[in-house]
């Protein structure tokens, strides 16, 4: 579209059309992004992806028919706004997948990997198509694969078996769209190093806004490669963050990851700092590979510190202001590169664009050095507790307060994790593998991730009523009797729906105890 737009005004045009398309997402972002906060974010994401679809046909209809190129801005950024509910979704869906945590990070770091490959290959066949068929049949393409991504979420939306036909869903609070969006920002007040780590979002999109326009100007107007130059370039930037695989790898299991954000972030600027002063075609080339490598890096550190600190309860409404905050980033450092260019020429932008991430580093530099000991939110654990109808009802710091409380435990295959007649003492949660219950030597069911057991001897006070046995390797979590009573009993809605519970399972177990 920038392409599209430089050809027919230049690169004033194709600033303005840069914040045009951005402008719907900066409040689009943080307001679809409640929606994964409000149900379930795989159909939120399923959604996201059907409208991206729609949207972005529309767009190739009117370009290829040769429609005003107004009417092509206003439905391209529609397309934008819609985009912003992607990220939001998948960050919400994320933990609840996640085995343990090192997951969440692999997960981040192989998410990062996909998005470089995409910005390798995309932007490569995105020049081609420009330079042989037209904006046009670029759009129809992305609409392709926006609509193989929703038919690929389809199976994410089945619920998780700790809810099915257990207990009818818990009724949502009465507070509207509204109060959780500005939950989400009251989060960012209250948490420094949230808000710091949303400024260096922020900052890194606004370098993302800004190369797209000096990629332009840099194919155009300082190399003379055509109109197609600029995919090939941006290509060339993907391929350096396909490369950050090796760097970014690296980061699972890390704890500590502001060095890293920090190396990246210079590296970042001495690469731009070089092509700015020496701008050759091979040198282009390469110094884009380096600045991939740097961006990537310095994504995944960002976003993972970010989920790591993020209070488990507005994972996706704070990435929804990511989107919005970032999209305002993306439109500045779109309009900072033409104005630049139009006062100081495009070797200054270059420069320009180079020193985002630097400054921001600097600007935030005091508060990150106490970031990563805040970002120890236990995301994976607590998703995992809310699993189970009972604990799903607890409020979000008492959650946190269990999550920290769970101790892993490994079953071989076989191994008795839970005797029926014997004293209660732990509640289990399965994480991964399978679990059979029997009673008396007859198997009642079979546990999968997210089912619990072991809640009626703690919360009746009677001996076990079942036997729990390893169907296979299986992974566990246990929370000791007292922080588990103290949580359930302590919180009236929880107790309510605890009882309602084993009410049921004791109904379906034949011969089991009579409730108490």
């Amino acid at each position: 579209m920038l392409v599209y737009a430089y050809r027919d005004g230049g690169a004033t045009e194709a600033g303005l059309v840069a914040v045009v398309l951005i402008a719907p997402a900066t409040v689009g972002g943080p307001v679809l992004a409640v929606i994964a906060d409000r149900g379930p974010p795989a159909r939120a994401l399923g959604r996201g992806y059907t409208a991206q679809a729609a949207v972005l046909a529309l767009v190739a209809v009117v370009l290829v028919g040769g429609g005003p190129r107004y009417l092509v801005y206003g439905l391209a950024a529609a397309a934008c706004a819609a985009l912003t509910v992607t990220r939001p979704a998948q960050t919400a869906l994320v933990p609840s997948l996640a085995r343990r945590p090192e997951e969440l990070t692999s997960w981040n770091v192989l998410s990062g990997w996909n998005e470089s490959v995409a910005m390798l290959t995309a932007p490569a066949l995105a020049g081609l198509a420009l330079a042989t068929a037209g904006p046009g049949w670029v759009f129809a393409a992305a609409a392709a694969a926006m609509l193989v991504s929703a038919v690929v979420v389809l199976p994410l939306e089945r619920v998780p078996a700790a809810e099915q036909g257990e207990l009818d869903p818990l009724p949502r609070d009465s507070a509207g769209w509204w109060d959780d969006l500005r939950e989400g920002v009251g989060v960012l007040r209250r948490d420094r190093a949230a808000r710091t780590l949303v400024v260096l979002v922020a900052a890194q999109l606004a370098a993302l806004g800004a190369l797209d326009i000096v990629t332009v100007g840099v194919a155009i107007s300082l190399l003379h490669l055509g109109r197609g130059g600029a995919g090939y370039l941006t290509a060339f930037f993907g391929a350096g963050a396909v490369v950050a695989i090796l760097v970014t790898a690296t980061f699972v299991g890390k704890k500590r990851l502001v060095p890293p954000l920090v190396v990246a972030a210079i590296a970042w600027g001495a690469a731009f700092l070089v092509l700015g002063l020496h701008a050759t075609t091979g040198g282009a080339l390469a110094l884009l590979v380096v600045a991939g490598v740097a961006y990537m890096a310095f994504d995944v550190a960002s976003r993972t510190l970010l989920q790591r600190a993020c209070p488990s309860d507005a994972v996706a409404r704070l990435f929804g202001l990511i989107e919005g905050v970032g999209a305002l980033g993306v439109a500045a450092g779109s309009l900072l590169v033409p104005l630049i260019a139009s006062t100081l020429g495009w070797r200054a932008a270059v420069i320009g664009t180079g020193l985002l991430l630097p400054a921001a580093i600097l600007l935030c530099s005091r508060a990150l050095v106490s970031v990563d000991e805040h970002a120890t939110v236990p995301v994976v654990e607590i998703a995992l507790l809310r699993s189970v109808p009972f604990l799903r009802a607890l409020p979000a710091p008492e959650l946190e307060r269990l999550a920290r409380s769970l101790v892993p435990v490994e079953a071989a295959p076989g191994q008795v994790i839970t005797a029926e007649g014997d004293v209660g003492d732990r509640f289990y949660i399965v994480a991964e593998g399978e679990v059979d219950a029997s009673r008396s030597g007859r198997p009642l069911r079979r546990l999968g991730r997210g089912d619990g057991f072991g809640e009626i001897a703690l919360l009746r006070d009677v001996p076990r009523t079942a036997t729990c046995t390893a169907a296979g390797h299986a992974r566990l979590y246990a929370l000791e009797r007292e922080p588990f009573l103290a949580a359930v009993t302590g919180d009236t809605r929880s107790l309510h729906v605890a009882g309602r519970f084993v009410d049921r399972r004791l109904a379906s177990t034949p011969g089991a105890m009579p409730t108490a």
